[in-house]
């Protein structure tokens, strides 16, 4: 099955290929249009032979979600049964900004909510391989007048208020939503999200000044969870609303106005009713984990973004920021992990925490409140320049979109400066006493505390404080050649070399050119 699937989708791509060519005569760019690899990537046997196991087809639509704290992009599938169903979990390279919605131009806030990618918005000329501009800002971030601009789901790891994956992992996802398309989907919805929204994680954030907004879009959340399917979204009086119908007695479908009351609307009652039990679930576990006193998560100043744990332990002195791993795992013990994609060498990771590796009695976490901020304040980074990527024309997803009134925004995030670098520390040597050897050792690493409350330690201890393991930079230095998917397979399809962030002006349009 999975051979037949395949040998379809090759000799589709033949018949189109074949037709461009006839017709360079009256459009002698088709012929250079088919050239485009990177855009025409086919889906990987490995991912066909996922879906054939799911009972998905090839072209059905897709769903994206993206969990920061995680540092995950989930890439959902419907299966023939109408419901979406996990097809492939990817490992974010580096997204930038704090948990929380981006509010202005600058702020270097990747966002957080839902949005809808159509055909206009996929990039196939990405000066960061391939991308797709997530469509932000949505109805409900224009009503709160918050502006930004040219935010992308790309390759090239690198981050200014986007979501950066590997080249060859954007070649994936680009390539299901270009299938996805050709199924016929409109557009694929994208949810954003600070992390994944359990009542651990509701718990452990329960102060942050966002938990307003965090609790609006996990009802969204809540919905796909418990139905498997695509939300419906709309917004009115400055605020999400989803799987809106309308009511019994009225004689149309509800408008939706952001910025305006909400009109007459009902929730379907199997929903409400999955949803009102599941939230009662998450609730009833929540005050569970805040009455046993579950620590608040301490405020990381700082630190820009987060990083899967795979790609920091190929960096040196890499850190995962604000990301978290899978508990149990360190950094050393994915160091001979297998990197899904190549890390170009200009990455930075984000700056670690510094003030969590201080030892100092001020740091005990901070534990349960009466009630959450109700404030809709919500948290921002300074300043900084605003993320561009330089468009070199359109495709035939541009021109689709277009035709059907759509957008075409063709921008992304560029590379952030790097890291300042650190001091290197010397300990002090030759003390006269044991005790002069301990206050002199803690001084130094810890500048500025209070040594006078200190217990006195054998001097054998404070003479040879412990030094962190220095990561393993072997791997790092050797950059593999650029694979055109992130399989597992070595064989599994053609090999492509070369990631030059600026490509030729390329496109799919060949896969369509004799029927435009």
């Amino acid at each position: 099955m999975i051979s037949r699937s395949l040998a379809r989708a090759l000799l589709a791509s033949v018949a189109l290929l074949t037709a461009s060519v006839l017709l360079a005569g009256c459009d002698t760019d088709q012929v250079s249009l088919a050239t485009n690899a990177k855009a025409n990537q086919p889906v990987p046997p490995k991912l066909l032979a996922a879906m054939v196991e799911k009972d998905m087809d090839l072209q059905s639509p897709i769903l994206v979600r993206l969990f920061k704290q995680e540092a995950e992009l989930e890439v959902w599938k419907q299966t023939r049964n109408g419901q979406f169903a996990l097809l492939k979990t990817y490992p974010i390279c580096r997204w930038s900004g704090d948990l929380g919605p981006k509010v202005r131009e600058g702020d270097r806030q990747a966002p957080e909510g839902f949005y809808s990618i159509n055909p206009g918005q996929m990039n196939p000329q990405s000066a960061y391989y391939l991308s797709f501009n997530t469509g932000y800002p949505n109805a409900f971030d224009k009503a709160l007048g918050r502006s930004g601009s040219q935010l992308m789901v790309h390759g090239d790891c690198s981050s200014r208020g986007c979501y950066a994956m590997t080249d060859e992992q954007i070649a994936e996802i680009y390539s299901l939503g270009r299938e996805s398309f050709f199924g016929g989907q409109k557009a694929f919805q994208l949810q954003a999200y600070p992390f994944k929204m359990t009542p651990v994680n509701m718990a452990k954030h329960r102060n942050n000044p966002n938990m307003p907004f965090w609790k609006m879009i996990k009802e969204g959340y809540d919905h796909f969870e418990v139905t498997r399917q695509e939300p419906k979204v709309d917004f009115c009086e400055k605020k999400y609303v989803f799987d809106a119908a309308k009511a019994p007695d009225a004689k149309r479908d509800p408008v939706f106005d952001a910025s305006a009351k909400c009109p007459a609307y009902v929730i379907p009652e199997d929903i409400a009713s999955a949803v009102r039990e599941k939230d009662a679930r998450d609730q009833a576990e929540y005050a569970k984990l805040v009455a046993k006193g579950t620590p608040v998560a301490r405020m990381n100043t700082g630190i820009d973004g987060g990083m899967n744990k795979i790609f920091a332990a190929k960096i040196p002195e890499g850190s995962t920021g604000l990301s978290e791993g899978a508990e149990g795992t360190t950094l050393q013990m994915l160091a001979m992990a297998k990197a899904p994609g190549t890390i170009p060498g200009h990455v930075n990771p984000p700056k670690p925490n510094l003030d969590a590796a201080a030892p100092s009695p001020q740091e005990e976490p901070v534990v349960a409140v009466s009630a959450p901020a109700t404030s809709t304040r919500v948290a921002a980074a300074a300043p900084a320049e605003k993320s561009q990527e330089k468009s070199q024309g359109g495709g035939f997803f541009s021109n689709l979109g277009r035709k059907m009134g759509l957008g075409t925004a063709d921008t992304t995030a560029t590379t952030p400066p790097p890291p300042q670098a650190t001091a290197s520390v010397t300990p002090a040597t030759t003390p006269p006493t044991a005790a002069s050897r301990l206050k002199a050792a803690v001084t130094h690493f810890v500048p500025g505390r209070d040594t006078s409350k200190d217990a006195p330690k054998p001097a054998v201890a404070a003479a040879k404080p412990a030094e962190p393991a220095k990561p393993d930079t072997r791997l790092a230095a050797t950059r593999p050649a650029l694979k055109p998917t992130v399989s597992d397979d070595p064989a599994g399809g053609p090999q492509m070399a070369g990631a030059a962030p600026v490509v030729q002006s390329n496109s799919f349009d060949s896969r369509f050119g004799a029927v435009k």
